[in-house]
């Protein structure tokens, strides 16, 4: 038996978790409604959302699966808002630094892959399939075992769409539009468009591109100083770099601070010609480079033949693009240099083609083993072979093209002729056919000198393989390290 009072109290009970009930059902509506306003890139509308944190992967997987297709269960049974199988899926749960290669790398297994579409800050992705099927053993795969995508488990579902949206025109890389964006960050003060900057000289600090004329004075002296961004750029030739150099110092973002002992602080390097293959892109310190030999190209390879034109911090093979690697140099400023002389350039056989990267660091993933059983991944950023760590170091160089005239360096006075031929041999490579050695002071502990061969081909393939060769002489401490570069002469 029970009171009035207590009868009243229990009632009050249940109409008060009614009610908690009803605002619970009412919250979760909202969400529903709330998360299918927020539309992707490339859907028509959102195709569901993550696991909670503290379940467990198999409870993950299935709610994952129930809230895409059991959402839209009616009292009746009918499912309303299933979402058809479709050749793209939509990926979510990606870490920070996932590109389109990895997720190229851990999709493939299921079929070909047409295009790949990243939403970095949201750490998905659209990955459009070739064939339904392949979309659906990627959905079935994921949602019965984890997958993992750059060490990171991923999670798949059906996109609403039935292909991802390309930019304008994607299909025709030729095609342009009238329409440039400019997009100012960080503004040192408010910008208006009809504003006009009063610059009153071209340096390192302002310049003036409708007026080259503009020059700094030295204090107390009337010569001219070139300003530290070079000349103006129709200053030079159609089919060069025309005269003088321009000075050229290294980038602020540079990962090589320079220190008060570093002399000089400006290195006279040419700016690069812009080139049709590349001028699109963004600047970026990472160059994509394809058609490299299989077998005889490695990481290591790769850096003594781009080393000539700036410092080297990481390489990459792509496992998804046989051939290809990404090299992460110094600065953009490299990267062009690298382009300007290297790209269309033929390395045992094969023609490279070096542009510009999208990527703006090599990120260590997906790392295999090479045909020549090295590393796909190899970082250089300690080595002591980089040549452009300094400014003073970096003004030592010489920028040239590839020639069939090398200049070789820091070799052991015992080393003959005849060594640097057997050194070729050895390494199947072709020997040289005029040798000069240049003259050196009797205290000198290294020689140097110069190497011709028949074409400039067999000059780039010899360097490939033996610059930064380790020479190893009797009784010798330590070893020399053999140094090769494009000479500026043509012959001998």
């Amino acid at each position: 038996m029970s009171t009035p009072e207590e009868a009243g109290q229990r009632e009050e009970g249940e109409y008060g978790r009614a009610a908690k009930r009803l605002k619970t059902e009412e919250t979760e509506a909202d969400e529903r409604e709330e998360g299918e306003e927020e539309l992707e890139e490339g859907e028509d509308s959102d195709s569901g959302s993550l696991p909670g944190n503290g379940e467990s992967e198999t409870d993950n997987r299935a709610r994952w699966s129930a809230s895409q297709f059991g959402a839209g269960l009616r009292d009746n049974g009918e499912d309303s808002h299933r979402i058809s199988p479709s050749p793209v899926v939509h990926v979510r749960g990606l870490c920070e630094a996932v590109v389109e290669a990895d997720l190229i790398d851990a999709l493939e297994k299921f079929g070909p892959i047409c295009y790949v579409m990243m939403m970095p800050f949201k750490r998905q992705a659209l990955v459009e399939f070739s064939a339904v099927e392949s979309a659906d053993r990627c959905v079935s795969c994921g949602a019965k075992e984890p997958v993992y995508i750059a060490g990171q488990q991923a999670y798949f579902n059906y996109s609403t769409s039935k292909r991802i949206t390309r930019p304008t025109n994607a299909d025709n890389p030729n095609s342009g539009n009238k329409v440039l964006l400019l997009s100012i960050q960080n503004p040192l003060y408010p910008i208006t468009t009809p504003t006009r900057l009063n610059v009153i000289k071209n340096d390192n600090e302002s310049w003036d591109y409708t007026k080259p004329y503009l020059v700094r004075r030295d204090r107390g002296k009337g010569r001219q100083r070139q300003a530290i961004l070079g000349e103006h750029p129709s200053s030079y030739g159609d089919n060069g770099y025309g005269p003088p150099c321009p000075l050229l110092p290294l980038p602020g973002n540079s990962r090589y601070k320079l220190t008060s002992l570093d002399v000089p602080d400006m290195v006279s390097y040419p700016l690069p010609q812009s080139s049709s293959s590349y001028s699109g892109h963004a600047p970026s310190s990472v160059a994509m480079v394809s058609g490299l030999h299989p077998s005889k190209m490695n990481c290591t390879r790769i850096f003594n033949l781009f080393c000539l034109y700036g410092n080297i911090e990481k390489v990459k093979f792509m496992k998804s693009v046989p051939g290809t690697a990404l090299v992460e140099m110094g600065d953009e400023y490299a990267v062009d240099r690298a382009i300007t002389h290297l790209n269309s350039i033929k390395v045992f056989g094969k023609r490279l083609n070096v542009c510009v990267s999208k990527q703006h660091a090599v990120i260590p993933s997906q790392v295999f083993e090479l045909e020549d059983g090295s590393s796909s991944y190899k970082d250089f950023a300690m080595t002591r072979n980089n040549r452009f760590s300094s400014a003073g170091q970096a003004s030592k160089n010489i920028i040239q093209p590839p020639s069939a005239v090398l200049h070789y360096y820091n070799v052991p006075p015992c080393i003959s002729q005849d060594h640097l031929l057997r050194l070729c041999t050895e390494h199947d490579l072709p020997g040289f056919v005029k040798f000069k050695m240049f003259d050196a002071k009797p205290s000198s502990k290294t020689i140097s000198g110069l190497l011709e061969f028949d074409s400039k081909t067999e000059a780039v393939e010899v360097l490939t393989v033996l610059n930064h060769y380790q020479i190893r002489i009797p009784n010798g401490s330590n070893p020399y390290t053999l140094k090769l570069c494009f000479s500026t002469s043509s012959h001998l």
